[in-house]
């Protein structure tokens, strides 16, 4: 009891303990939605920033690609104007090189060797006449031959050089020579590599010469070759 015998008079704020209210779940979804669209555009113009620079570089690379194409093929001589014609992509070498194969195109002499025309030889700096590789450029060459041939009697395999020094007869650079079994029932085969290097001036042509052509061995192109290089 109150003093004076009235009873005590309480306030209560209503207020003061009632607990937060949550927001509404629409509001929720609203925002996780607004959130995930946001989300998806910013990747959206990720991705496309990245294709649209992969395709400015895939440009780029083809316009390099063919202007280097068209200028090898400028330097090699060869025509452009064909428009169903592929782009070639050929890196040219920083010095004189030759290779030349064997092919069923080649009709060889009774000694000296001739070699293909149409089994994609290499002749960059050299020309190529009558069986010999001509000089254009006086330096070092590593000069190289490779022959197989039908293993009786007596095979010799030599590399020749025709110059304006010496008229009238070619110097051997490179020889060799290989005995065969003379009564042998079974045909073998054998091999003979050359390789040496020498100094070779403007217009000198180089040959390669066997003892037998007819006993030259042709079922594989790649097993007789001749050429040269500059070092």
């Amino acid at each position: 009891m109150a003093e004076g015998g009235y009873p005590s008079v309480y306030v209560v704020d209503s207020f003061a303990n009632r607990p937060p209210v949550p927001p509404r779940l629409s509001q929720r979804r609203r925002r996780a939605g607004v959130a995930q669209t946001l989300l998806f555009l910013l990747v959206s113009l990720a991705l496309g920033g990245m294709a649209i620079e992969a395709c400015f570089i895939y440009r780029l690379y083809r316009a390099e690609s063919d202007t280097s194409a068209s200028s090898s093929k400028q330097v090699a001589g060869e025509d452009d104007t064909s428009p169903t014609e592929r782009p070639r992509f050929c890196i040219l070498p920083s010095k004189p090189v030759a290779h030349l194969t064997d092919g069923q195109d080649v009709v060889h002499r009774d000694q000296t060797m001739a070699w293909s025309t149409v089994a994609e030889p290499i002749l960059c700096e050299m020309d190529y006449e009558d069986g010999s590789l001509v000089i254009q450029k006086e330096g070092y060459y590593y000069v190289y031959s490779k022959v197989s041939f039908s293993d009786f009697g007596v095979f010799r395999h030599s590399v020749e050089r025709r110059t304006k020094l010496y008229v009238g007869k070619s110097i051997t650079l490179l020889k060799s020579r290989k005995y065969g079994q003379m009564r042998s029932k079974k045909m073998q085969l054998s091999n003979s590599y050359l390789g040496g290097v020498f100094h070779l001036h403007k217009d000198d042509a180089i040959f390669v010469k066997v003892s037998n052509t007819s006993q030259v061995a042709r079922s594989k192109s790649f097993e007789n070759i001749f050429g040269a290089f500059m070092i």
